[in-house]
């Protein structure tokens, strides 16, 4: 399997359309969700090695809150939404009117709303690939946590044995008039998933 950081300028191309269209159906599903109008900038969509994840959220020891789910399919893997604590009470607040009395901590509603919020993300951009590489990929029931961004990373490998060497990163921004609050939400699929991913797509990959 060909190293994923060093995928060919067509191949990421497929990645972001894959990102556009999701992060539309996105838009469209909580706006329906919230009864409001909720737009979603355009994605920016990367590939990075595993171990430079936790990076990308500040560091091992971020303070983060992380919506994880595992996909289940033709091409399994783990899915991580992952907003700074701030930015996820901006988006409780703003976009779905759930006040927050407490800056440490997340209650009930909001665990439920930020897992639902979650859940229409993952749920979108997996239906886009799906339907880009026909290949039957949905996800599990959502984890949430506020922990250290290293710590959650770890949880994925240790419930799940293993991960791919590499991530697919979309930076989400939602917007809500001047305001913008960002989230980014990784696919880490397991070993060879990609590679059944580009095939499904009439990619070859350097080992075939």
């Amino acid at each position: 399997m060909e190293n994923l950081g060093n995928l060919e300028e067509f191949k990421l191309d497929v990645l972001k359309e894959v990102g556009n269209i999701g992060s539309g159906n996105a838009a469209t599903a909580l706006s329906r969700l919230l009864n409001k109008p909720i737009d979603m900038g355009v994605p920016k969509v990367q590939m990075l090695p595993f171990e430079e994840i936790a990076e990308k959220v500040g560091g091992d020891e971020q303070l983060v809150v992380a919506v994880f789910f595992r996909v289940e399919g033709e091409a399994p893997g783990n899915l991580f939404f992952i907003l700074q604590p701030q930015a996820a009470k901006s988006l409780l607040s703003r976009l779905a009117n759930i006040p927050s009395d407490d800056e440490d901590s997340f209650n009930e509603m909001e665990h439920s709303a930020l897992s639902e919020i979650g859940n229409i993300l993952a749920g979108s951009y997996l239906s886009s690939l799906a339907d880009f590489t026909r290949l039957s990929m949905y996800p599990t029931v959502p984890a949430l946590a506020l922990d250290m961004a290293g710590a959650i990373l770890s949880y994925g490998l240790l419930q799940f044995g293993q991960m791919g060497d590499a991530a697919l990163l979309i930076d989400t921004s939602f917007l809500e008039g001047q305001n913008q609050i960002e989230g980014q939400f990784f696919l880490i699929p397991d070993p060879e998933s990609f590679g059944k991913i580009f095939r499904s797509l009439g990619v070859p990959m350097n080992d075939d």
